[in-house]
């Protein structure tokens, strides 16, 4: 590891409020998402019931869990639309949560990296040659961020 670099994976580990797991609630439309990683799960479908089901679900690890055992009820376009809905799920996470944007910035200029050893598309994967799609939308909000704290 680098001294360029930042890696997080657990949300009680050091770096952990970069992880979804993390404890941050959101608030999207009226709703009440105790984390991102419930609310990512809940745009997996278009039944009300079903988001619902990931709304409530007691931890994010159970979130999760959930929407894998309902793949098959998993919306159609949900590869095409998963990044964006995971970049905004993210940018409300630090528009909402200001202790942790001011966190993130203090980041800056490290890459952050998801160390997470079994996801190649939004971690890093087991080989380390994985896509890290959440550390580069978590490094392009802290970008937007840096930019809005110096024209403030």
């Amino acid at each position: 590891m680098s001294v360029n670099e930042i890696r997080f994976y657990e949300p009680d580990e050091p770096y952990g409020f970069l992880s979804n797991f993390y404890p941050a609630p959101i608030e999207v439309d009226g709703e009440s998402w105790a984390t991102t990683e419930h609310f990512y799960h809940a745009q997996k479908f278009t039944d009300p019931e079903l988001q619902r089901r990931m709304q409530i679900a007691s931890t994010p690890c159970e979130a999760f869990k959930l929407s894998r055992e309902l793949a098959h009820f998993v919306r159609g376009d949900w590869i095409d639309v998963r990044y964006d809905i995971m970049h905004f799920a993210v940018m409300e996470k630090f528009i909402q949560n200001h202790d942790l944007c001011q966190l993130l910035l203090e980041t800056a200029p490290a890459t952050l990296i998801e160390n997470s050893p079994c996801d190649s598309y939004w971690g890093c994967g087991g080989k380390d040659d994985g896509e890290n799609k959440l550390g580069l939308i978590l490094m392009s909000v802290r970008a937007q961020f840096s930019v809005r704290t110096r024209h403030v």
